[in-house]
């Protein structure tokens, strides 16, 4: 499974749904990219990839800077699921679709 594209993404926060798309390029199994969203850009650091899971962390700037932490599960289809931790705002589910 290589990782290279693009994703429309929904995470659950208690903001209600944002929608950013996130971009990834897998090198090696060092995940790399970023978000673009409705809070402005978001380097992915920290990205990983073990079989068919993917870690990374997102720093967020806006509206309140903090750390956003990722688990996600890639189907066959390229699909991603998983958890967010939303810094001190507990953890959501998000899911994605490739673009």
């Amino acid at each position: 499974m290589t990782i290279n594209g693009k994703w429309n993404m929904i995470i659950k926060t208690p903001m209600g749904d944002q929608k950013p798309v996130l971009t990834m390029k897998q090198e090696g199994d060092v995940l790399i990219g970023g978000f673009d969203g409705e809070h402005g850009p978001m380097e992915l650091v920290n990205g990983k990839i073990e079989g068919n899971k993917l870690t990374w962390t997102g720093k967020m700037k806006k509206p309140v800077p903090m750390s956003l932490v990722f688990e996600a599960e890639m189907d066959a289809e390229g699909n991603l699921s998983g958890k967010c931790k939303l810094g001190p705002f507990g953890k959501s589910n998000f899911t994605g679709t490739p673009v």
